[in-house]
């Protein structure tokens, strides 16, 4: 239905119905003020990185550079020969790297293997050290080992009722005694928070409810840290629509997986490969 009133600078069609809006005029205060704002969102990310850049480092150089003997000190060589009294920035962190990097091949060889069971011997014959040691450990092998995919696969699992979904990252299969005690095939799967996501909980979820995503990790991740304000491109996906039968996400290619496994089986393999394969670590 056409308006009474007709705007002017606007394009009416024959039933007198806008077709393009006149042009809204913007005050000199509206201009300044998107100009503000989209130079906050190009130097905000910048000046927010830099900073945290810059703060490690400081933090790192504090922590370190004191420990440096003096006659190895370039800030030693550089206030008595060239008089300039200034800290080399970063040099604290290039010899962490350095340190860590040594330790590192010295492990590798014979004596530094032997090293390190004698000091984890020790270790193990305190009551608490040994718990916190043996755990920080473990975690820290499972992230940094080389061919390790902590986190194989972004999910959603209904969380923390039904009809409400949370993205989740399988991090292995249910094994031990907790395997033993739930009926059915389950996945361990971690549920992060937001927007802190090295806090979260750890659920056993049924492989038949876990519903696979076909964004990355890395774009669940960044998805989760935002509130849900960064949400990744819908990708091209084989997955079927959330509301066809949860078996059918285990559907995987004929040319690689074995005929033998069942619907729940063939589901459990492929959020634990994280690529949708089978027989693949």
């Amino acid at each position: 239905m056409a308006k009474e009133g007709k705007q002017e600078g606007a394009v009416y069609d024959a039933h007198g119905n806008i077709i393009i809006g006149a042009k809204v005029k913007v005050s000199l205060m509206g201009r300044l003020r998107g100009y503000f704002l989209a130079g906050v969102l190009v130097t905000a990310p910048l000046a927010i990185t830099a900073a945290v850049a810059w703060w490690l480092i400081d933090f790192v150089d504090s922590q370190v550079v004191p420990l440096i003997p003096a006659q190895l000190n370039p800030d030693t060589y550089m206030k008595e020969v060239l008089g300039l009294e200034i800290g080399l920035p970063g040099l604290g962190l290039i010899v962490l790297f350095v340190s860590i990097t040594l330790i590192g091949a010295l492990t590798a060889g014979l004596v530094g293997r032997w090293i390190v069971r004698f000091w984890e011997s020790l270790l193990n014959r305190m009551p608490v050290v040994r718990s916190v040691y043996a755990a920080v450990k473990q975690i820290l092998e499972t992230v940094l080992k080389q061919q390790s995919n902590a986190f194989k696969k972004a999910v959603l699992v209904e969380y923390p009722r039904r009809g409400l979904w949370a993205i989740a990252f399988v991090t292995s299969d249910t094994k031990g005694e907790v395997e033993t005690k739930t009926p059915g095939d389950h996945v361990n799967v971690f549920l992060p928070t937001t927007p802190n996501p090295t806090s979260g909980f750890l659920l056993f979820v049924p492989v038949s409810e876990a519903i696979p995503l076909d964004m990355t990790v890395e774009d669940a991740v960044k998805m989760v840290i935002s509130g849900g304000i960064v949400t990744p491109e819908m990708r091209q996906s084989s997955l079927p629509k959330r509301d066809e039968p949860a078996a059918g996400w285990g559907i995987v290619r004929e040319d690689v997986a074995d005929e033998s496994l069942s619907s729940e089986e063939a589901a459990k393999q492929k959020l634990l490969d994280g690529s949708g394969k089978t027989g693949e670590n």
